[in-house]
C-alpha cells in the first residue's frame, strides 16, 4: 500500500512539473518577442508644442467673443471673462467689483439663492468667481453634459441677478469680515501698500475690496450703475476648455447672451497710471520677521519685453528655507541666503496691467540680516543688468518653459488662459509662438533690458515688521547703479 501510495505522489509531482515548465517556456517566448520588438514612437518637444486643440474663436453680433479648446473628456469649464475690475472705479465707487462679485450668488430672477446652490450641487458642478485689478471672472467646472446647465447659470448671475437689499445689507458684514481677515495675511497687506505708494493718486493704487467707508455706504444703485457701464458684450468673452463641442457653446451663447448691451461707445479709456518711486515702512517690533517688497516699473502684457523681464524673475528665482536644499540651487542669491541664513524666503514678481507693471521681490528676513540680504540683493540686480551669463538665461529659459506649460494641465487654467489672453492680446498666443519668443531671448538682451527698467532707476519699497535695520531710501536708490571705469 505504502510503495503504491509513493507511486501516485510521484507521477502527481512529475505532471506538475511539466505544466510549470510548459507555462515558464511559454513566458519567455513572450518576453523575447516584447523585448525584440522596435520601442514605441514617442514625440518629440517641437511635435507636442504643435499637437495641441485648436482654439477657436467666434465673435457673435452684440460684440461677444465665444472661445473654446476642444481637449475630449468627460469634464469641462465654462466661464465668463470681463475687462472690468478695481482699476475702473472712482474713488467714492472702490470696492464696488468685488461687491458685485459676491452679490452674483445671491439669487436671481429665475432661481432664489437656495435653488442655484442646489442645482450646482446635484450636478456635481463647481461654480466660483474673482476680481482682480482689471478683470472680473465667473466660471463653473462640470460634465460635459452639463455644459448647457452652466451655461445657463453663469448668464442667469450676470444678467438677472436681483441685488434685494437685505442680501446687500447681510453681504456688506460678510466682506467687512472679509477685509478684517485679509488685514491678518500679512502679503496681501504689503503689495497693497506697494500698489498704493507705486500708483500713488491712480486706479491702480486702490484696493480690490476698497476702504471700508465705502463698503458700509454701496447701495444697490451704485451696483446697478456698474452693470449698465462696464457688462457689455464687447468687454467679454465666453472661454470653455475641456470635452466641449465650439458649435455647441456658440448655440449656446447665441441664446443665452445675445441680449447683452453692444455697448462700443461706452468702451472706457484706460487712464495711464504714473508710476512714482516711493517708500512706506511700518514699523512693528512684535512681529517675528521683518516683511520687505522692493520693485521698479516694469511693462504692460503686450509690451516685447515682457517675456525678457520674466526670464530675469526667472534667474533670481525663489527660496524657502523650510524647503532645503537652498545651497545647490541655480539662483546665485538662493544660495548665498543659504548659506549665510540671510532670508527665511523671498519671491520674485513681474506683475502685469494693460499698460504698466512691477518687476520685484518679496522677501521674508530676521530683523538682524536684513541689511546683508539688502547688500546682496542690489548686487544680484546690478549683475543682470551688466554680466549675467549665457548658460543662466538657457536655464532660466527652460525653467519658465517648464512652469509656463505644466501651468496649462487641466480644463480650469487653461480656460483662464483663454480668456486672460483673449482679454489682453485679442487672441490666443499659440505654444509654438511662445516658445520661439522665449528662445530668442539670450545674455545681451537681458542685459538690455535690464538695464532699461532696473538700472539707475527709482524703486518702490515697502517694509513691515521690525525693519529697524532696512537701510535708507537715499542708500537703496543709491545702490541701483555701479560706477564703472
Amino acid at each position: 500500500r505504502g510503495l503504491a501510495a509513493n507511486k501516485k505522489m510521484a507521477s502527481r509531482s512529475i505532471a506538475r512539473l511539466g505544466r510549470y515548465l510548459k507555462t515558464y517556456s511559454r513566458r519567455a517566448a513572450v518576453s523575447k518577442l516584447y523585448s525584440s520588438a522596435p520601442p514605441a514612437a514617442t514625440a518629440t518637444y517641437q511635435q507636442a508644442l504643435y499637437n495641441v486643440p485648436e482654439t477657436k474663436v467666434t465673435v457673435l453680433s452684440n460684440g461677444l467673443r465665444v472661445v473654446s479648446e476642444d481637449s475630449g473628456g468627460s469634464t469641462c469649464t465654462v466661464g465668463l471673462w470681463i475687462d472690468a475690475g478695481s482699476r475702473f472705479e472712482d474713488e467714492k465707487t472702490n470696492g464696488v467689483a468685488h461687491f458685485l462679485e459676491h452679490m452674483a450668488f445671491k439669487g436671481t430672477k429665475k432661481r432664489t439663492q437656495t435653488q442655484l446652490e442646489l442645482q450646482v450641487e446635484n450636478m456635481g458642478a463647481h461654480l466660483n468667481a474673482y476680481t482682480s485689478r482689471e478683470q472680473t471672472v465667473y466660471y463653473a467646472k462640470c460634465f460635459s453634459k452639463d455644459l448647457g446647465s452652466c451655461v445657463d447659470i453663469v448668464s442667469d448671475i450676470i444678467q438677472n441677478s436681483t441685488l434685494e437689499e437685505r442680501k446687500i445689507e447681510r453681504e456688506r458684514s460678510v466682506i467687512l469680515r472679509e477685509m478684517q481677515e485679509v488685514d491678518t495675511q500679512v502679503e496681501e497687506v504689503i503689495f497693497d501698500h506697494l500698489h498704493s505708494i507705486a500708483y500713488q493718486g491712480t486706479p491702480l493704487g486702490r484696493t480690490i475690496l476698497g476702504p471700508t467707508e465705502n463698503i458700509k455706504k454701496i447701495n444697490r444703485q451704485d451696483l446697478v450703475n456698474y452693470i449698465s457701464t462696464h457688462y457689455t458684450a464687447p468687454r467679454m468673452v465666453l472661454s470653455a476648455a475641456g470635452g466641449v463641442d465650439h458649435k455647441e457653446l456658440v448655440r449656446l451663447a447665441e441664446g443665452h447672451f445675445s441680449s447683452l448691451p453692444t455697448g462700443y461707445s461706452t468702451l472706457p479709456h484706460v487712464t495711464p497710471c504714473r508710476y512714482t518711486g516711493s517708500e512706506m515702512r511700518v514699523r512693528s517690533d512684535d512681529m517675528p520677521f521683518a516683511h520687505v517688497v522692493l520693485a521698479v516699473q516694469g511693462v504692460g502684457w503686450t509690451n516685447p519685453d515682457y517675456f525678457p523681464l520674466m526670464i530675469a524673475s526667472t534667474i533670481v528665482g525663489n527660496y524657502d528655507c523650510t524647503l532645503g536644499g537652498g545651497h545647490n540651487m541655480a539662483s546665485k542669491l538662493a544660495q548665498v541666503a543659504a548659506q549665510e541664513n540671510l532670508a527665511r524666503s523671498f519671491m520674485s514678481f513681474n506683475t502685469c496691467y494693460t499698460d504698466t507693471g512691477l518687476w520685484g521681490i518679496y522677501l521674508v528676513m530676521d530683523k538682524m540680516t536684513i541689511d546683508d540680504m539688502f547688500f546682496n540683493l542690489q548686487n544680484e540686480w546690478m549683475r543682470l543688468c551688466v554680466s549675467v551669463t549665457e548658460a543662466e538665461v538657457e536655464r532660466a529659459k527652460n525653467v519658465f518653459k517648464t512652469s509656463l506649460f505644466m501651468h496649462l494641465d487641466g480644463s480650469t487654467p487653461i480656460c483662464d488662459d483663454i480668456g486672460r489672453q483673449m482679454l489682453t492680446y485679442g487672441r490666443r498666443i499659440p505654444l509654438p509662438e511662445l516658445d520661439y519668443r522665449i528662445e530668442q531671448i539670450d545674455a545681451k538682451t537681458v542685459r538690455e533690458v535690464c538695464t532699461r527698467y532696473i538700472y539707475d532707476k527709482c524703486p518702490a519699497l515697502v517694509g513691515i515688521g521690525p525693519i529697524e535695520q532696512l537701510p535708507d531710501y537715499n542708500r537703496i536708490r543709491g545702490n541701483m547703479y555701479w560706477f564703472r571705469t
